[in-house]
């Protein structure tokens, strides 16, 4: 089976009509040009809030029943017969969090990963605004493969990827909102960025896609550079730092699973001697 990827770049800004509408248009023009799933960036709906710590941003969160955004993209999935992975602020009870809703080609939403690995840093201060996330890492079987999704700090962890294509993924997604570095204007992190999610597809032999956004949000310039590799590694599309739009790719599903198997890094692992991953300072494992 083959599947084309499309990944999404563009500007937001603070209305939630106006960049949903603009993500929506970008669906369909991926659609209307092949793609079976298509990403759009973490958190389209408005600004990156997080650079700053203020609790009148708790206000944009919302629960996964009746959220209109997800309820729109759903519509629009089921309409176009593609995959969409909606990134949202999730308002759970007293908790909050940063979700995905996954929707299937019919529309039907197939469940809520929220993210694990939450930064906390000059301009990313996401701490204050998300738990941790509980469900654990997640991979959906969709019309167009299994496809598990990180969300932006978690495509920095080679377990992350490692665990989800133990789980079965065929495809590794992760939308992203990235950019300079408000404490060290002369830091760029675009290229280590990419080589981080390289790395994954090649050490896990397979295909990884990533969608940024672009602009300038106060007084940080997000550096886009949305992609897609193939299970090599190779750049098989790719976007500037401040070019809108989308970018697509096609991935043999069969014939990167032949692969895999051939490659036998699934085989030779040794998780008999992996435990110390199982510790936060590589020390021996505490009693319990």
């Amino acid at each position: 089976m083959k599947t084309t990827v499309a990944v999404i770049q563009c500007p937001l800004g603070d209305g939630i009509d106006a960049n949903v509408a603009r993500v929506l248009g970008h669906v369909r023009d991926a659609a209307a040009r092949g793609a079976n799933v298509v990403l759009p960036p973490e958190l389209f709906e408005g600004p990156y809030f997080c650079t700053v710590e203020d609790d009148r941003e708790f206000a944009r969160a919302m629960p996964v029943e009746g959220h209109p955004t997800i309820a729109a993209f759903s519509a629009l999935a089921r309409e176009l017969g593609v995959v969409i992975p909606v990134s949202f602020f999730e308002r759970s009870g007293p908790a909050y969090y940063n979700s995905l809703a996954m929707i299937d080609a019919d529309g039907t939403v197939l469940g809520v990963y929220r993210k694990s690995h939450i930064p906390d840093g000059p301009g990313y201060e996401e701490k204050f605004y998300f738990r941790p996330g509980d469900t654990g890492f997640r991979v959906w079987q969709t019309r167009f493969g299994a496809i598990g999704v990180g969300i932006c700090w978690d495509q920095w962890y080679p377990e992350c990827a490692r665990a989800m294509v133990l789980a079965g993924a065929e495809l590794l997604l992760y939308p992203t909102a990235i950019g300079s570095e408000p404490h060290d204007p002369s830091l760029d992190t675009r290229d280590p960025w990419q080589r981080a999610m390289i790395g994954h597809a090649v050490s896990n032999i397979i295909p990884v896609c990533a969608a940024n956004r672009i602009g300038l949000e106060g007084a940080q310039r997000f550096y886009g550079s949305s992609f897609c590799a193939d299970h090599r590694g190779d750049m098989r599309a790719e976007l500037s730092r401040d070019e809108e739009g989308v970018a697509l790719a096609t991935f043999d599903i069969a014939d990167t699973r032949r692969l895999r198997a051939a490659w036998g890094f699934f085989r030779d692992r040794r998780p008999d001697l992996y435990g110390v991953l199982l510790t936060g300072d590589g020390g021996p494992r505490p009693p319990r």
